[in-house]
Order: C-alpha cells, then sequence, then structure tokens
C-alpha cells in the first residue's frame, strides 16, 4: 500500500493566507525550518494506478497539480483525453476543509464518494454539490465499524478496505443551530477511518479528534501507523496569540501537549508509527526547530509535510 500526503496543514493551510503571526511571516519569507503546507488530505493506493482521497481539501487542485501520481493517464491507456487515475474519495467529516475540494472534481470524472450518513446528507442540503454530474458520481454510505471494499464508480474494486470509527468530535460550524455547541457527537459528524489492503497493511486516519476514549485507545493500540490530529499545541493557543477566540476542544481539537493531550494520551498503546497531520499555523511544532518539535520528535512522533510518501 502507497501513502501519499497531499496536505497536512489545518484549515487556512501554512502560510495562512490572513495570518501575519511569527510562524506565517517565516513561511512566507521562505524559511526552510517552516515548511509551507496545504490542508490535509491523503492519497492512498493498492497498486500505484487507482487511487483514494481521504478528505477533499479546498487546496486539492494545487495537490494534484503537485503530485504526478493523481494527474491524468496518457490518452492510450484508457482511451481518453480526460482520465483521472483518482477513482474514489472517502470523508472523514463535513467541515470545509474535508470537502470543499470535491468541487474540483466536477468535470465529469467517473468518481465513488464514501461518507456517513450525516456527512452524505450535508452535502445533500447543500444545493452547490449539484455541480457534480449525478451520471458520474456515485454517493455511498459508509456504516460505522463495518469494514466496506472500496470500488470505483464503475464497481471495479480498488483492493483497498475501509472502516470508519466514531471520534470524539463536533458539527461542523456551518451546521450548527443559533446558540447551539454540539460537542462529542457520534453519530457519523466525526469518524476515523481504518484503511487497510489484501496483503494486510493498514493504518488509521483520524484527522480531527475532541478527546481520546477508550473505544478510540482500542482502535488505535498497536497500530502499525496512525496520523492523528495535530492541530494546536495547547487548548488555548488561539486565544493567547489572538488569533482567534475559541479553544481548541470548542473546534473540536484535542491539544497536543498536556496531560490530557495527545503525547501523554497515545504514549502506552505500541503504536508503531506515529505521525501528526491537520496542523495549525499557530502550533509551534509545525517549525522544525522550534523546543515544540524537538519534544514530539523525541517522544517518537513526526509532523505530515505535504509529499511525504510512506509505504505499508
Amino acid at each position: 500500500m502507497r501513502i501519499v500526503v497531499l496536505g497536512a496543514g489545518a484549515g487556512g493551510g501554512f502560510p495562512q493566507w490572513n495570518c501575519a503571526c511569527p510562524n506565517c511571516a517565516r513561511a512566507r519569507a521562505g524559511d526552510r525550518a517552516a515548511r509551507k503546507r496545504t490542508q490535509t488530505s491523503l492519497a492512498v493506493s493498492a497498486d500505484g494506478m487507482a487511487w483514494l482521497l481521504l478528505n477533499a481539501a479546498p487546496d486539492l487542485r494545487e495537490q494534484i497539480s503537485a503530485t504526478p501520481l493523481l494527474q491524468p493517464l496518457a490518452p492510450d491507456t484508457q482511451g481518453s483525453l480526460r482520465a483521472s487515475p483518482i477513482r474514489a474519495v472517502a470523508l472523514s467529516g463535513g467541515d470545509v476543509d474535508a470537502i470543499a475540494g470535491l468541487l474540483h472534481l466536477r468535470e465529469s470524472q467517473p468518481l465513488a464518494v464514501y461518507a456517513s450518513r450525516r456527512v452524505l446528507t450535508l452535502l445533500a442540503a447543500n444545493s452547490i454539490f449539484r455541480v457534480l454530474n449525478p451520471a458520474c458520481v456515485s454517493y455511498r454510505e459508509i456504516l460505522l465499524d463495518r469494514a466496506e471494499p472500496l470500488s470505483d464508480f464503475a464497481g471495479r474494486p480498488l483492493g483497498l478496505t475501509i472502516e470508519a470509527f466514531a471520534v470524539p468530535g463536533k458539527v461542523p460550524l456551518y451546521a450548527e443551530e443559533e446558540g447551539e455547541v454540539k460537542l462529542g457527537t457520534t453519530e457519523g459528524d466525526t469518524v476515523g477511518f481504518t484503511v487497510s489492503d489484501e496483503a494486510g497493511a493498514s493504518f488509521h486516519f483520524v484527522p480531527a479528534c475532541a478527546a481520546l476514549s477508550e473505544a478510540l485507545h482500542a482502535r488505535l493500540r498497536d497500530s502499525q501507523l496512525v496520523f492523528f490530529d495535530g492541530t494546536l499545541w495547547t487548548d488555548d493557543e488561539m486565544i493567547r496569540l489572538g488569533l482567534g477566540t475559541k479553544t481548541g476542544r470548542r473546534m473540536g481539537h484535542l491539544s497536543v501537549s498536556g496531560d490530557d493531550g495527545t503525547l501523554a494520551g497515545l504514549a502506552p498503546l505500541r503504536i508503531a508509527r506515529k505521525v501528526f497531520v491537520h496542523v495549525n499555523n499557530s502550533n509551534p511544532m509545525i517549525l522544525e526547530d522550534s523546543p515544540e518539535r524537538a519534544i514530539v520528535t523525541r517522544k517518537g512522533w513526526e509532523v505530515a509535510y505535504d509529499g511525504m510518501e510512506i509505504a505499508l
């Protein structure tokens, strides 16, 4: 199984378009320790030919342009001048960061879109997604805790199986009712994925997580590879830096540091390889020369970057 990190940043990417924080200033200046990142999405393939996207980031067009593996196949291989190796997309939630890139896939390209019923309902309720030609795009519900063999629009197997599982999270901001804060939902608003191939390789993808639970511990224990939410270093980071008014938990993200953070909470689980994704521009560990990066490295974690490739 081949995995390519198309984007590793949180909402807005790095540097964020309207942010002049010290981290973004270093990235904008071309500092090598402040590597630029687009918003989080992965590409996965069992054979190196047909690809599954995990989330469709707003930056998807840019990500495809930067990834030759996802660019159109030669006309003589499929008999068409328009033939993308992207065959399916699986959505872990309904946030803009995860779904906006679907709009880049609207040029009548055969595609299967997998998501929870909750996310499929959100897509159906938003008329802009009707630009995805229903004659070419098949929407398929993923049931929680059930392994689902993946196939393309025509039903051809991709050689991959996906299993969605509930993750503590929240309803997307645009779907919140006035005065309502839905945290800790388990109704398909936020899910993680276990992706496996026919050779027995597998990994977990959890780009958003508001809290650690016993069920999540059991799911991730002894994993070969985990991509996990690395949005904020501390819960009050955005407030303290003057970049926002919400805590990390209010936004549906667990902090990396602290007694109840990711580093401490996942340490006992014997995960073979641990990689942070969805890293916010404010998080000091995004800088390769920061003390915080040294801490996560010492504790056995990696911080993903655009173009990172892993083979299982």
